[in-house]
């Protein structure tokens, strides 16, 4: 499909039925070019989302959408689609779920008595600025919140929409409540069309980079996904690149293949790499124990094996190279300022 990522839409894993058409002679409709994207309200309870994975550098998270039509076809959070039956093909990026009143609902889990204020990572499954965020502005809301209540905030992105909220930014950057984290996957503008084809191109991701940090906002780089025979040639001009747009730190991720990925993954090598695709199998193969996916803590972003170890030495040596800060990602972690919003029903905190 035209703009698509994903080449099929495989029933979801929960299924119990899976319907498959079969030609019986008669007349068929001629497959359309393109899928259109739906939008459509997702009234949760509650926005913020915890977690206890010693992989993950924070413990809260707000996404402010389910599904996300950049189309990444290496997507991590593709299966996620299938707990609403939906597929984790075409679906994902084609029938979206934004957090509807998602400022009202925050405000009112941040004023509740109870609250621990810690910092809240935005975009840790799907992208905060894709593009419908230009028009449905729910991270923006999300962000006028947090700023106001100085609670900080570290953000994840591959769009250069976030430009568009620098304002509120360099509010927050002033107190130190907030990093920004701009994933840059390859430098080859063809690449990236058919791996993620809604994407920002590279050019514009490191412009981000670059005024970002320029206005004061502390911004590094995630070489995410590293893919084996296809982008990890790329790692050392990536962070060149990712240097000379003033990143303050680096950090990158293997390629995962959970679930129904692995599927979808090797149904787009075969379309798009004929020529390597088993070489690419291969390798993953072999840095993930000779399975498809590694889900086990301390391994699974990172991979093992001789192969995986090269990845991390080439990693450590460009960003020391660099003067890139490699300990991993920078989080904004000033919780004194922290303010609990006044909503209608709080009771307010008396401090002694």
């Amino acid at each position: 499909m035209k703009g698509r990522g994903a080449l099929s839409n495989p029933v979801g894993r929960f299924e119990h039925a899976n319907l498959e058409a079969v030609y019986d002679g008669w007349y068929t409709e001629a497959e359309p070019e393109s899928v259109p994207t739906t939008l459509e309200p997702d009234k949760a309870r509650g926005i913020i989302t915890t977690n206890d994975s010693p992989d993950i550098p924070f413990e809260q998270s707000i996404n402010p959408y389910r599904g996300c039509s950049h189309g990444c076809i290496y997507c991590y959070a593709r299966p996620s689609h299938a707990y609403m039956g939906l597929s984790s093909g075409l679906d994902f990026e084609t029938r979206l779920f934004y957090k509807a009143d998602a400022g009202k609902v925050l405000e009112q889990e941040l004023a509740r008595p109870g609250y621990v204020c810690k910092p809240i990572t935005i975009g840790a499954n799907t992208d905060p600025y894709q593009p419908d965020e230009r028009q449905m502005k729910v991270t923006r809301g999300i962000l006028e919140v947090l700023t106001r209540a100085r609670h900080p905030v570290s953000l994840i992105t591959k769009s250069a929409l976030i430009l568009r909220d620098l304002d509120l930014l360099t509010d927050l950057a002033k107190d130190q409540l907030v990093t920004v984290a701009v994933s840059i996957t390859t430098l080859n503008n063809e690449t990236k069309r058919v791996m993620e084809p809604r994407a920002a191109s590279p050019e514009a991701r490191l412009r981000a980079v670059r005024e970002l940090n320029e206005a004061g906002v502390p911004t590094g780089v995630m070489v995410a996904p590293v893919v084996p025979a296809i982008t990890d040639h790329e790692m050392e001009a990536i962070l060149e690149a990712a240097s000379g747009a003033g990143a303050r730190w680096a950090a990158y991720v293997l390629l995962r293949l959970p679930y129904e990925i692995k599927d979808l993954f090797r149904e787009w090598l075969a379309q798009h790499f004929p020529d390597r695709a088993a070489h690419v199998m291969s390798l993953i193969n072999d840095m993930r124990g000779g399975r498809d996916n590694d889900p086990n803590f301390g391994s699974r972003m990172r991979g093992t094996g001789p192969i995986a170890e090269l990845l991390r030495n080439r990693f450590k040596i460009a960003c020391r190279r660099l003067d890139l800060h490699s300990g991993g990602r920078q989080i904004a972690a000033p919780t004194h300022l922290f303010r609990p919003p006044m909503v209608e029903g709080s009771q307010f905190r008396l401090d002694f």
